[in-house]
């Protein structure tokens, strides 16, 4: 895979601040510094970039806010969907509540991602965090390479881990879903599967290395307990 110069060069930035992380984290840790370090810089990460997802959560709230006004004006132009169409985009932009809305935050993430996803999965940048150890296990490795040692268990406790992360996120997704206007396309579909893409992240976990894994664990569990915090009954809008 080739690399990119500036992204290179902020994954080898992140990468020694990570560094410097293990190293503050090593007299508490010991063998297990590296591992420690990359939990710290995760939740570093997140903590970042969660007013992003604060405005996505309440542009969530505002669409979901908008319901009844939406089931009327489903009921009053039943016969006529392209005025229903065009009163319903009225309606979510005025609000500020319309489909951009909810994927800006989205998008201005995909860059922090996107360099964490690297950092944990490639030696670009000259970072050699793959090299560190935990339990023995380099942080490079992936199932596939074998299933000797420490290896089982730590993948076992990781992806278990996953496994009801992805549990409990895909049952808030059907406990908060908002019902998509009636008639659109692909919409029973689309809410049978969106409950469905957390589990993703167990299967993505079997191919990625040891530290993507810990970051991903890390990041999925993260994402809950921002989500329950947020999405709490009495959060504010």
């Amino acid at each position: 895979m080739y690399a990119f110069a500036p992204l290179s060069d902020v994954v080898g930035a992140a990468g020694a601040v990570l560094a410097g992380l293990a190293a503050l984290l090593e007299p508490l840790t010991g063998g297990a510094a590296t591992a420690a370090a990359i939990v710290v810089f995760t939740v570093a990460v997140r903590l970042l970039i969660s007013p992003l997802t604060v405005a996505q959560v309440r542009g969530e709230r505002r669409r979901a806010a908008l319901a009844p006004r939406v089931r009327e004006l489903q009921r009053r132009y039943a016969d006529d969907p392209a005025r229903l169409q065009a009163e319903l985009l009225a309606l979510y932009r005025s609000a500020g509540a319309g489909p951009l809305a909810g994927c800006l935050p989205l998008l201005l993430q995909a860059p922090f991602l996107l360099v964490a996803y690297r950092l944990f999965t490639t030696d670009e940048g000259g970072t050699g965090l793959l090299d560190e150890r935990l339990a023995g296990v380099p942080l490079g490795h992936q199932l596939g390479d074998g299933l000797t040692g420490a290896v089982v268990p730590l993948f076992v406790v990781l992806l278990v881990a996953l496994l009801v992360l992805a549990w409990l996120t895909s049952r808030r997704m059907r406990r908060t879903a908002t019902p998509a206007p009636a008639g659109t396309p692909g919409a029973d579909a689309l809410a049978r599967l969106l409950p469905l893409l957390p589990y993703t992240t167990v299967l993505v976990a079997l191919v990625l290395p040891l530290a993507a894994v810990i970051y991903l664990a890390t990041t999925t569990a993260w994402s809950g307990l921002e989500q329950a915090v947020l999405r709490r009954p009495a959060a504010s809008t």
